[in-house]
């Protein structure tokens, strides 16, 4: 893959644990979450480490789209029907709150922050935007239904979210810790978590408080996850010699085109479908980019995986009931940047048992909807009884074999592996055991 967020930039080098160590709070992951919550925390005067297993911003960070952004696909109308507006007008707050805190600390953090509006359109289903334009208005904020956006094509409508942002995720994570000066350990892989006590090849460490923000949450057995949560692969394409339409666009189908600009490129993403399935895929935003924008020249690709909730908002709180000290960050859907923000201010106050207002809307344990959940399961029990040998070191799923990236991917929960069986995303914890193929 061809990591846009990675190119010309040099990475801070952070050292490898070595030996025991105690803290008051150990946060495990070291993605745009795990980071931003090691930072609140240390403003708020508490001893915090953080471990990553490979380089900090190296795992899904890296493949973000990096917009700042409220505008959730069409999420508002569906809350306040199965939530009601007071939890729908939190959960805006929250993310309107995210968006103004990056835009803060980039005043002292150089990452290419830009405010862009941002679209979300349909191509035939204007009244739907409609609806969603005006369940916006109710809650407070004013979004804008049209029928003109900056597309080469018409829609049926859109909704227009003014002040909204993006910018360059890695230069962000980067300034972050340095300016923080986090303590931070690299290739530390914690593959136990007794308790508070977190295990890895080199030592322990002791903790009052434990954040997993892991992408997916690793210890099985508590909090339902898997069964809560599903990944799904998303793709990307940067393009040279293509428009700057001034502003983040997405598509409201299930699956749909986003759009948005960096640095006299085009970023076109689309294609996505559950890990471990077949569809979608980089052909998607290219066939897009081809008909629409057919002088545009390729320059990067890459493909990501996305935590995707079964009601579309994200699990951030207490990791499950038997864990009273251990707290999680996931299920971050396509929208992991402000949410991600959000995370470390419910988690900061959380792990110091102080209220926070936006806690009950994200709280892991808020009630499933049983026909997702029932769905979910029955994709991974007939993955479980699938008669192959190679399998999922995570769960024990069937490993699908993908051939347009060249990896082994699990249906079931998402983890993903190289050819050769390295593990390339979790929760799987260990490699798997395959064969090469050809």
């Amino acid at each position: 893959m061809n990591y846009l967020w990675k190119d010309n930039l040099t990475p801070p080098k952070f050292p490898r644990l070595e030996g025991n160590a105690e803290t008051d709070v150990l946060v495990i992951g070291g993605g745009m979450a795990g980071v931003l919550c090691a930072a609140q925390l240390k403003k708020s005067g508490v001893d915090c480490i953080l471990t990553e297993g490979e380089k900090i911003g190296n795992k899904i960070t890296k493949g973000t789209t990096a917009v700042l952004s409220a505008q959730h696909d069409i999420l508002y109308s569906d809350m306040i029907r199965d939530f009601g507006a007071t939890y729908a007008k939190l959960y805006l707050e929250a993310n309107l709150r995210a968006v103004e805190k990056f835009r803060e600390l980039s005043k002292d953090i150089p990452c290419d922050f830009e405010e862009k509006p941002s679209y979300m359109y349909s191509l035939h289903d204007g009244s739907r935007m409609k609806q969603e334009a005006e369940a916006v208005n109710s809650l407070g904020f004013d979004a804008v239904f049209s029928l003109e956006t900056p597309l080469p094509f018409r829609v049926a409508g859109a909704v227009y979210y003014p002040g909204m942002a993006q910018f360059h995720p890695l230069k962000f994570l980067y300034g972050v810790a340095k300016k923080e000066n986090l303590n931070i350990y690299e290739n530390t892989f914690v593959y136990k978590l007794k308790g508070t006590t977190a295990y890895t090849k080199n030592g322990t460490i002791r903790a009052k408080k434990v954040i997993v923000a892991t992408h997916f949450p690793f210890i099985n057995l508590h909090g339902l996850y898997p069964v809560k949560m599903y990944q799904q692969n998303a793709y990307a394409v940067a393009y040279e010699n293509a428009p700057d339409l001034g502003c983040t666009v997405i598509d409201a189908a299930e699956n749909g085109i986003f759009l948005r600009n960096y640095n006299g490129l085009l970023i076109v993403g689309g294609g996505s479908h559950r890990t471990g399935k077949k569809g979608g895929g980089f052909n998607v935003p290219r066939d897009f980019a081809k008909k629409y924008f057919p002088d545009a020249k390729e320059k990067y690709a890459w493909i990501n995986q996305d935590c995707i909730s079964l009601d579309g908002i994200p699990y951030i709180g207490h990791y499950g009931k038997l864990l009273p000290d251990v707290y999680t960050a996931t299920g971050f859907n396509l929208w992991g940047m402000t949410t991600s923000m959000a995370a470390s201010e419910i988690l900061s106050d959380l792990t110091a048992g102080r209220y926070n207002r936006y806690a009950q809307v994200f709280a892991p344990d808020r009630k499933m909807k049983a026909g997702k959940a029932l769905a979910n399961i029955g994709i991974s029990a007939l993955n479980l009884l699938s008669p192959t040998v190679k399998r999922c070191p995570h769960l024990g799923c069937a490993l699908k074999w993908n051939s347009a990236e060249h990896s082994w991917d699990c249906p079931c929960h998402g983890s993903r592996f190289k050819e050769n069986g390295e593990m390339i995303n979790g929760p799987a914890m260990r490699n798997a055991h395959v064969k090469q193929t050809n």
